[in-house]
């Protein structure tokens, strides 16, 4: 049995996520982080919400985590459209996603897994794809035994607040050609429940040392690919 900690928990992804780490019998306790109340609508006993609104004080909380996780999942992150420009993005998705991943190194977290994006590159002039390059390069070098980077590119799921009409109006798309034909959307297009599977598979053959030690990034064909795989598996 593994105990895992998450954050970004509340989130489009990172609901799904913590769904699937309370539903599968391998995972024992699950740390999710939070500003507000965490839904556990199957009132399931693994469920350890590390909730306040504060969140200068959230890497603080990896010490009260007994057992420590042995895998930490980050799905922490505005979208693009969010509220606030680049100053606001870099708090959340640089400065407080590293500080929690440099807690969790340090809790003794052998297996780190990133939602990051398609493009995410430190060199992109791109506020949104450099800011989730040079996450990524940080937490690289922070090591993780196993650290996972996935890279999807447009997650077609319910929609998150903040989200522009143009990116509603593209997930709407992709999810009608989906029914017409999986090919259609693949390669630029993926169910959320494609990527959290991926997400936690990926996590899990890590952990069971079933993957060399060192940086794993998944990018789109490789998540539909694993995420189709893990379907059905626990």
């Amino acid at each position: 049995m593994t105990t895992a900690a998450l954050v970004g928990s509340t989130g489009l992804t990172g609901s799904h996520i913590l769904q699937e780490l309370l539903a599968s019998p391998s995972i024992s306790t699950v740390y999710a982080y939070a500003r507000r109340a965490i839904p556990n609508p199957t009132a399931s006993a693994k469920l350890h919400p590390l909730t306040t609104p504060d969140t200068s004080t959230w890497p603080s909380l990896f010490q009260s985590t007994t057992p420590p996780p042995s895998l930490f999942f980050s799905a922490l992150g505005q979208n693009r459209s969010a509220p606030g420009g680049p100053t606001a993005r870099r708090a959340i998705d640089i400065d407080l996603n590293l500080s929690l991943a440099r807690a969790a190194r340090a809790a003794g977290v052998g297996t780190y897994v990133l939602i990051s994006t398609a493009g995410a590159d430190s060199s992109s002039r791109f506020a949104y794809t450099r800011t989730k390059g040079e996450l990524e390069d940080a937490v690289r070098g922070l090591g993780f035994a196993h650290t996972v980077i996935l890279r999807p590119m447009l997650l077609v799921g319910e929609r998150e607040a903040g989200e522009g009409v143009l990116e509603w109006g593209l997930k709407r798309l992709a999810g009608g050609l989906g029914k017409v034909s999986r090919g259609l959307v693949d390669r630029w297009a993926a169910d959320i429940g494609v990527v959290v599977r991926a997400a936690v598979g990926a996590g899990w053959e890590c952990v069971e040392g079933r993957r060399e030690e060192g940086v794993w990034v998944l990018e789109q064909g490789d998540i539909v690919r694993l995420g189709s795989q893990t379907q059905g598996k626990k």
